[in-house]
């Protein structure tokens, strides 16, 4: 998976569990499918730029906003190399 896919999952889950909205919510809200919304969380779909403005403007964002790296995944980011770095310093 590409770095792109990776952030604007993250950032579209985050967002869209910040506002409350189910998949299907927000499927609903930007006329597709909720499984098309499950597939690009999943990483396994990438958006058109037209999607990509519904779903931005659904969740009341900026587009660039979804490719941004968070707080929430700075914080993700930093606890997971903190965590691997404490299985490998076990195992060494």
């Amino acid at each position: 998976m590409t770095r792109l896919r990776t952030i604007l999952a993250g950032n579209l889950k985050a967002y869209r569990n910040e506002m409350g909205l189910s998949q299907l919510k927000l499927a609903s809200l930007v006329d597709t499918a909720p499984n098309y919304i499950a597939m690009i969380e999943a990483e396994k779909r990438f958006p058109s730029d037209t999607m990509l403005e519904k779903i931005a403007a659904a969740l009341r964002r900026e587009p660039c906003e979804l490719f941004a790296i968070t707080p929430i995944q700075k914080q993700w980011q930093e606890t997971l190399l903190a965590e691997l770095a404490e299985f490998i310093s076990s195992k060494l």
